[in-house]
């Protein structure tokens, strides 16, 4: 069996980032410092999904669980395709509302950032296409891991997080534009 502490395997995707940040501003020929700044809040918010949904919430003895892998335990994998048959089985109310709003609340981020950092994500449908893949991609990498359980609700809740973060960053487009429209109006008519 293999063990996967927190700490390392927020150092590989450490790793991975800045190794894929690298090779794209070599093949550039640039760095953009601004971009890069604007990209590190989708590490951030990458770093603390991989936090929620590959180690397990509690901690033992204060330390946060390592994440087990064992060839011999991989099948069958552990997996839910039906869509809120199991959303209620937890210990106790507080439990199944903290794995309700934890699964939508950790993806609002991702519908805010996404259209702040590329601009081409710039729809309703895109974002949450994305938000949905990052997601999926998620519930897969799960999947080797016994203790870990892939399910549909968890991809079903986070996408739901996404579209939530995007319609934020809609709304406050809109005022932000809205604004301006009434600063630069106002301007104007001040100026005849």
């Amino acid at each position: 069996m293999t063990k996967i502490t927190f700490l390392s395997g927020e150092v590989l995707f450490t790793a991975i980032w800045f190794g894929i940040r690298i090779f794209t501003c070599m093949r550039r020929k640039k760095f953009d410092l601004k971009q890069e700044l604007l990209l590190l809040l989708m590490y951030i918010n990458l770093a603390v999904i991989i936090r929620m949904t590959f180690y397990p919430y509690e901690k033992i003895n204060g330390h946060i669980q390592p994440l087990l892998f064992d060839p011999e335990r991989i099948f069958p994998f552990k997996i839910n395709l039906i869509p809120f048959v199991h959303i209620t089985e937890y210990d106790s109310t507080h439990d199944t509302l903290l794995n309700i709003f934890g699964n939508v609340g950790m993806f609002v981020p991702s519908g805010i950032v996404l259209p702040i950092i590329y601009k081409k994500l710039n729809t309703f449908i895109k974002v949450t296409a994305v938000g949905a893949l990052i997601s999926l991609s998620i519930e897969i990498l799960q999947l080797p891991f016994f203790t870990r359980t892939s399910d549909i609700d968890d991809l079903i809740l986070n996408t739901l997080g996404c579209v939530i973060g995007y319609l934020i960053y809609s709304a406050v487009k809109k005022i932000i534009y809205a604004l301006r429209n009434s600063i630069v109006h106002h301007t104007k008519k001040g100026d005849i």
